[in-house]
């Protein structure tokens, strides 16, 4: 009885979430065009997109139609919802990594792909928090990324070709000393804001960015990870780690295309997260529509409706 009165309530919900979409008064012909789409696109009208003022609700539909659940665009929906995450988790925004987490996992992202995403995105909050508080100099820093970029491609331009570096055993990081030993190792160089970084610390700091941002045999693909990495930076903001992933990012194969999309995703994530705050969305109603239009996406023809679940 439990479970027919559950799938009842539920029912009654999205019927009525429909029905509600349909009957909301505008004196606009161009909101009241937009609502429509809304609806016909996601099943509702979500409250947030209502409590937005209608004289641009228009544009600001246009947009998130366009970039978010644009299949055209050259990265996957899987991959924008995932920097969708990275950006809501560090905002922090719960609306938002509660969609962004979803809407991963109805476009084909797997548990441990959302894991990866949530510790790129902290790692890069806690490396940006480091730089932004000792007041790192800018211009050095960009000088040693720029050493380091060269060092790693040229690496990877001749994977075959044994150097000093190459030829030499793994290093156990296990103290300060092992540690500036495996960066050099790793990166050609130490960065001077590695050497600043408290004795004590720099060996668990080091191992944590090694195991999951440079580790090549993570789920998530090095370029995907750089552009989560420059979503969160690019949104923080940090000039230091914007022009480091942006770099990366260009260094494991992203076009400047999908470091647009990339931003303009983290961007797009930003927006909305501040008009869910802002306006204060009952949260526990804020899930019940992602429900229903989650569900609603999933029977829809793909293509579509623009949401991308390969």
């Amino acid at each position: 009885m439990k479970i027919i009165l559950t799938i009842f309530t539920l029912t009654i919900f999205s019927i009525g979430m429909t029905a509600n979409a349909a009957l909301i008064k505008t004196t606009s012909s161009e909101a009241k065009s937009t609502y429509h789409d809304i609806q016909k696109t996601l099943g509702i009208v979500p409250t947030f997109m209502k409590a937005y003022p209608e004289e641009g609700i228009s544009a600001a539909w246009e947009e998130f139609k366009s970039v978010q659940l644009n299949t055209e665009t050259q990265l996957t929906g899987k991959e924008k919802e995932l920097i969708g995450l990275g950006v809501a988790a560090q905002i922090p925004c719960k609306y938002c990594v509660y969609f962004h987490t979803e809407a991963a996992k109805l476009n084909g992202a797997t548990d441990k792909e959302i894991k990866e995403t949530i510790a790129i995105a902290a790692n890069t909050r806690h490396w940006s928090t480091y730089l932004n508080g000792i007041q790192y100099n800018e211009a050095d820093f960009q000088k040693e990324t720029d050493k380091v970029v060269a060092f790693v491609k040229k690496r990877m331009d001749n994977p075959n070709k044994k150097t000093d570096e190459t030829s030499m055993q793994p290093i156990i990081v296990t103290d300060p000393i092992t540690a500036y030993q495996d960066i050099e190792l790793t990166l050609g160089s130490v960065p001077n804001f590695f050497r600043l970084f408290p004795q004590d610390g720099i060996s668990g700091a080091w191992k944590m960015m090694k195991s999951i941002q440079l580790n090549p045999n993570t789920e998530l693909s090095g370029k995907v990870k750089e552009l989560i990495g420059l979503g969160v930076s690019a949104q923080v903001p940090c000039k230091f780690c914007t022009y480091f992933h942006t770099e990366t990012a260009k260094l494991n194969g992203a076009s400047s295309q999908e470091i647009r999309e990339a931003l303009a995703m983290a961007s797009l994530s930003r927006f909305w997260s501040t008009v869910l705050n802002g306006s204060q969305i009952d949260e526990v109603r804020f899930k019940k529509e992602v429900g229903v239009i989650l569900k609603y996406v999933k029977t829809q023809n793909t293509k579509r409706v623009g949401m991308n679940t390969k």
